[in-house]
């Protein structure tokens, strides 16, 4: 199936590292077309997602409770892996992340 048909409803395990400072979560996500939503909870997160799915590429954001909005954008890749960028725009500082469903 191309990446582009894919849903990216279920649950997902995402890595971030940002300045050096690396976290894991798990993050449940439901699609309803190019909607986007979910949840996502890990020793630094726990908060409300929403974005939306555009073709391979997709963008959400993590309404962080007590804590700064991570703003994500990635690529879906063939193989159903997120790979791209995470925004911290509170504090002005970008890093990476992968997303790899859970099977």
């Amino acid at each position: 199936m191309p990446a582009a048909e894919q849903s990216l409803a279920g649950s997902w395990t995402i890595r971030i590292s940002v300045m050096g400072n690396d976290a894991e979560q798990s993050c449940t996500f439901t699609q309803k077309d190019k909607e986007l939503t979910g949840t996502c909870k890990g020793e630094q997160v726990d908060g409300a997602v929403s974005g939306a799915v555009e073709s391979n590429k997709m963008k959400w954001q993590l309404k962080r409770e007590g804590g700064p909005t991570l703003a994500f954008s990635g690529t879906i890749a063939a193989d159903g892996k997120i790979t791209g960028t995470v925004e911290v725009s509170e504090y002005s500082v970008t890093g990476e992340f992968t997303a790899t469903k859970v099977k």
